[in-house]
């Protein structure tokens, strides 16, 4: 990536912002926080609802399934609505199904309100960087900062108050995202304007026809496969690792915190310095031998592993999301919602095919396969380098603020 580093650039500023871009920020950690909050105690969900695995393990299914569906829908609410009311509204669902979800008597039950949670949380997440940008002070580089810096927080405190909450009950880390996405609501209501609608209102199909962009549509690729790696970790290592909820949160908190530096903090420089293709490509390669010896470990060896591939996660959520910003012609929203709609469906496969492939054959495979999706995406873009090379060189911080951005969960 070339240019000044956003980092340095925005630094100095981030800290005097309106109170609006603080209550989005806040409520952008919490809603982060959601996406990993299950992962110390799913083993104490399987318990408590006497399911399996593979059961439990279809609450990131239906989550990022309903995620990814909504990636076509955001857009064309945000454009008719406003930014302010279709955050208000993904907070009010995550707070009504996140308390569902915490009275659940049945695993089915559990899923479902997921599935719910997660229309909520893709309205609102889809929405905040753009109201960040819109709303904060000190230039677009301070917001992008904000915004990812709440990213890595919610990453790496999400398994931390699933832990500190599950610890007593399953359902008091539900009741307790809840809660907090109350405050979020209240906040965003008492001090954030209506943001000026996008000129052009966005069409169900525009996503989809963004991706008839051969740029767009091979990072898309790419980050699809990518994705099932990511998730195997996240979904399904706690199965594997087979740890109390204390322990557990505390690995996916160093996780988290590797996913937050490096994402911020190295990935940048490392582009600037070797150019974006090049570390996405070494970055994959090393998820993939990560992957490996993860699966095949001892289990000090399988701890290790998971928190260093928080790294490599860290750095391909910023090259993968820079890309898909900068590669296609099509306005920023319109090009992201295509992205992420085909991303998220590997993040809805992986937490449900990862046991399956377990009960079939033994627990190492489904490491081999994240480990051979991880390569499938390294080989994607390196075939498809010649459509990626001008738009990576030309990459520039800018890009993730022009038209209206709109970025889900790197």
């Amino acid at each position: 990536m070339q240019g000044e580093d956003p980092f340095d650039q925005g630094a100095s500023s981030i800290l005097r912002q309106p109170k609006a871009v603080w209550a989005t920020a806040g409520a952008s950690v919490v809603a982060f926080m959601g996406i990993g909050l299950v992962d110390p105690i799913l083993p104490s969900i399987a318990k408590g609802l006497e399911a399996t695995p593979s059961q439990v393990s279809l609450l990131f299914t239906s989550y990022f399934l309903i995620t990814a569906v909504a990636m076509l829908v955001t857009g064309f609410v945000s454009s008719r609505i406003g930014g302010r009311k279709t955050l208000l509204a993904g907070l009010a669902l995550v707070v009504v199904f996140a308390a569902l979800s915490g009275t659940s008597s049945s695993v089915g039950e559990l899923v479902g309100f997921r599935a719910g949670w997660g229309l909520g949380n893709a309205l609102f997440v889809s929405t905040a960087l753009a109201v960040i940008v819109g709303a904060a002070a000190g230039g677009s580089s301070a917001a992008i900062l904000l915004y990812e810096s709440a990213l890595g927080l919610g990453m790496a405190c999400g398994p931390l108050v699933g832990a500190l909450l599950g610890d007593a009950s399953w359902r008091y880390p539900f009741f307790g995202t809840a809660a907090l996405m109350a405050i979020g609501f209240i906040c965003i209501t008492a001090f954030l304007k209506e943001q000026p609608r996008p000129a052009r209102k966005t069409s169900l199909l525009d996503p989809i026809k963004a991706l008839g962009h051969g740029g767009l549509a091979s990072v898309a690729t790419s980050a699809f496969f990518y994705n099932y790696s990511f998730f195997t970790i996240l979904a399904f290592t706690p199965f594997v690792l087979n740890m109390t909820p204390y322990k557990s949160g505390a690995v996916f908190f160093a996780w988290g915190l590797l996913l937050a530096v490096f994402s911020v903090l190295v990935a940048p420089r490392l582009q600037e310095r070797f150019g974006s293709l090049k570390v996405l490509g070494a970055s994959l390669v090393l998820l993939a031998v990560d992957l490996l010896v993860l699966g095949y470990g001892d289990h000090t060896t399988a701890i290790v592993c998971t928190i260093v591939s928080g790294a490599f996660i860290g750095m391909n959520n910023t090259v993968y999301t820079e890309l898909a910003l900068g590669v296609s012609d099509a306005p920023r929203p319109v090009a992201s919602a295509g992205y992420n709609f085909v991303r998220w469906f590997a993040a809805a496969a992986a937490p449900y095919l990862a046991p399956k492939i377990e009960e079939w054959s033994n627990i190492h495979i489904p490491f081999v396969v994240a480990a051979v999706t991880a390569v499938a995406g390294a080989i994607v873009v390196w075939i498809r380098r010649s459509a990626l090379t001008h738009e990576a060189a030309e990459l520039e911080p800018k890009h993730a603020t022009e038209d209206s951005v709109t970025v889900f969960a790197d």
